[in-house]
């Protein structure tokens, strides 16, 4: 697993209204709905709409292969050709994804977390690398909005996504954490699962207190952050 530092985080749920433009400059859509690969760890592609505030859904797509790039303020296409069928994408009600509202389960069988959506990375990758979750009490305050980190191909099935029991150490309170909090997940690389808990990502991150997720039990201490 590369150990690099990630290119810039953005939710998903953001990428909605943002426009599609040509390499040649040309505003020819705007994000309707995100379509995620839940298998994949990956954007499946875009539902579109039309510029302006009176245009509706258009009848084309953007699969995920014809986009160029995606950037913190445009979705960029080599041109209009780029754009397919509507059908050639998936509607969101349709594509399996990490669905708001999943449950977020350790492999040690504690339910950590609530999913409200999904970050991305800006390039040509197009990977979910984190979730944005309403936490439980087993990350030391119940419902509080957190960003965890995720593998490369997160487990998804049906309703529930697992994550190992050590990741959740690396979890943040803001968005803008997240990219370090990837990185030293990187950087340490896979664990034993179960065999850390819930604490502070080290220096330069907000950590989520020293809950432990261990073999043995659930043991809140309390919260703390580092500088």
């Amino acid at each position: 697993m590369t150990s690099s530092v990630p290119a810039a985080l953005m939710a998903a749920g953001d990428l909605t209204k943002r426009p599609v433009v040509t390499l040649g400059g040309e505003a020819v859509a705007q994000v309707k709905d995100v379509v995620l690969d839940g298998a994949g760890g990956r954007i499946a592609g875009f539902t579109l709409a039309g510029r302006g505030l009176l245009s509706g859904p258009l009848r084309k797509s953007l699969p995920w292969a014809a986009v160029h790039a995606l950037g913190v303020d445009a979705v960029m296409i080599t041109s209009a050709e780029a754009l397919e069928d509507k059908s050639a994408v998936a509607s969101s009600e349709e594509a399996s994804g990490l669905v708001r509202g999943a449950r977020v389960l350790t492999d040690q069988g504690v339910q950590v977390g609530t999913v409200l959506g999904v970050v991305v990375e800006a390039g040509r990758e197009g990977r979910v690398v984190g979730v944005e979750m309403s936490s439980t009490e087993a990350l030391g305050r119940h419902e509080r909005t957190v960003f965890l980190p995720l593998g490369d191909r997160p487990a998804m099935t049906g309703d529930t996504l697992m994550v190992p029991a050590q990741d959740t150490e690396h979890a943040v309170e803001e968005l803008g954490d997240l990219a370090t909090a990837l990185w030293r997940k990187r950087l340490a690389g896979p664990g034993r699962p179960g065999t850390k808990g819930l604490g502070t990502t080290g220096p330069g991150t907000t950590g989520l207190g020293t809950t432990g997720l261990g073999t043995t039990g659930l043991g809140t201490t309390g919260e703390e952050r580092t500088s």
